[in-house]
C-alpha cells in the first residue's frame, strides 16, 4: 500500500546548537545544519525509512524546493507537491546542549485557493481503505478550514485519514459530522486542552476527552504525552505506553515519527497493543537523531518489544495521576 502524506506548509528546519541560550547575550553557535522538513514531510521522511512506499502531495516554495528535492531522491520518496511563487519557510531550532530547544519559526510562502484545488485534484483518486495523513499548519492566504475540507473530500470517498493538526485547523476538523471526521488523530495533550477548553487537571479528564473523539466516530485518538508516551483510545479498547529509553538531543520530529508509527501500524493491520508498540518505538528511535529519521529496522524491532503498553484505566489511578 502507498500512504499519502500532505504538507501545505513544510520548512527547512535550520537547527543551531549551543551551549546555552542565554537571552539579550551574544552566543557563539557550536553548529548548524539544515533539514527539509515540517511535519508532514518528517512523516514522509520516517515511513520511507521504515521501508513504506510513501506520496507526498501539498505545497513547496521554487526559490528554495533543492533541499526538499535532494531528500525526496535519497528517500525515494514520490513527489506530487504542487510549486508555489517563492521561498518555503525556515524554522530556526535552538538546541541547546542540556537537551532544550527554542523555535523561531520564520515566515514563508503565501497561498491561494487555487493552489489548495490543486493539491485536492492530485488526491481525486484516493479510495475506500486507502491511507492520507495530513498533518501540520497552512501558508497564509489559505482558508483556516482547507484541511478539513480535503479530510471530509477523502473520507467521503471511503479512505483512512490521519489528522496531526492543532489549533484553526484541529477544531475546523473535528467539528466535521460523522462519516467526515478522519479515522484517526493526534493531538498533544496541550493540543487536546485547547480543543476542549479547559486544562486536564487531572488524567481521567484527558481521558474523558479522547473518548468523546471516540465516540464521535473516530476509530483511534492518539494523546501525546511527553516523556509519558501517548494515550492510544479506540472504541474496544484504550492503553498508555511509553519509550523504554530516552535519548538526549533533539527531539526535532519525534511527534510526527510517532504519527508515522501509527499509519505504519494501520497500513498492517496491527492490533491496538501492536500498534502503540510501533508508534513509541518510532517516536523512540527518532530521539536523539537530527533530522526526520529512523534507525534500522532492528533497532526499532528491538525498541517496541521493550515497550510495555498498560491499561490507560491503571496509568489514570496511579501515584501522581493529577497533571
Amino acid at each position: 500500500m502507498t500512504i499519502r502524506c500532505v504538507s501545505f506548509n513544510p520548512a527547512i528546519d535550520q537547527t543551531v546548537t549551543l551551549e546555552r541560550l542565554v537571552p539579550g547575550e551574544v552566543v557563539r553557535a557550536l553548529a548548524v545544519r539544515h533539514d527539509a522538513g515540517g511535519k508532514g514531510v518528517n512523516v514522509a521522511s520516517c515511513l520511507a525509512d521504515a521501508g513504506q512506499a510513501v506520496e507526498l502531495h501539498g505545497l513547496l516554495g521554487r526559490d528554495n524546493a533543492a533541499i526538499f528535492e535532494q531528500l525526496f531522491a535519497a528517500k525515494g520518496i514520490a513527489d506530487w507537491l504542487q510549486r508555489v511563487t517563492g521561498a518555503t519557510r525556515t524554522n530556526v531550532k535552538l538546541l541547546e546542549t542540556g537537551g532544550r530547544t527554542t523555535d523561531v519559526n520564520l515566515p514563508g510562502f503565501t497561498a491561494g485557493a487555487a493552489d489548495a484545488e490543486a493539491v485536492f485534484a492530485g488526491l481525486a483518486e484516493v479510495g475506500t481503505g486507502e491511507l492520507v495523513v495530513i498533518s501540520g499548519s497552512q501558508p497564509g492566504g489559505l482558508a483556516a478550514d482547507t484541511s478539513a475540507r480535503l479530510a471530509a473530500a477523502l473520507a467521503g470517498r471511503g479512505a483512512r485519514v490521519v489528522a496531526d493538526l492543532s489549533g484553526a485547523a484541529l477544531d475546523a476538523v473535528l467539528a466535521l459530522p460523522p462519516g467526515a471526521l478522519p479515522y484517526a488523530v493526534k493531538p498533544n495533550r496541550a493540543e487536546l486542552e485547547a480543543w476542549a477548553g479547559r486544562r486536564f487537571d487531572e488524567r481521567t479528564a484527558l481521558i474523558d476527552a479522547a473518548r468523546a473523539l471516540v465516540a464521535r466516530g473516530i476509530a483511534l485518538v492518539v494523546v501525546s504525552l511527553g516523556t509519558e508516551g501517548a494515550a492510544f483510545v479506540t472504541a474496544e479498547g484504550a492503553l498508555q505506553a511509553a519509550p523504554p529509553r530516552l535519548a538526549t538531543g533533539s527531539t526535532v520530529g519525534a511527534g510526527d515519527a510517532m504519527v508515522a508509527g501509527i499509519t505504519s501500524a494501520l497500513a498492517d493491520g496491527l492490533a491496538l497493543d501492536a500498534l502503540a508498540r510501533r508508534a513509541t518505538a518510532f517516536a523512540a528511535g527518532k530521539l536523539g537523531r537530527e533530522g526526520a529519521h529512523l534507525p534500522p529496522a532492528a533497532e526499532l524491532d528491538a525498541l517496541a518489544a521493550a515497550v510495555r503498553p498498560q491499561p490507560l484505566d491503571v496509568w489514570a489511578a496511579a501515584p501522581g495521576s493529577r497533571t
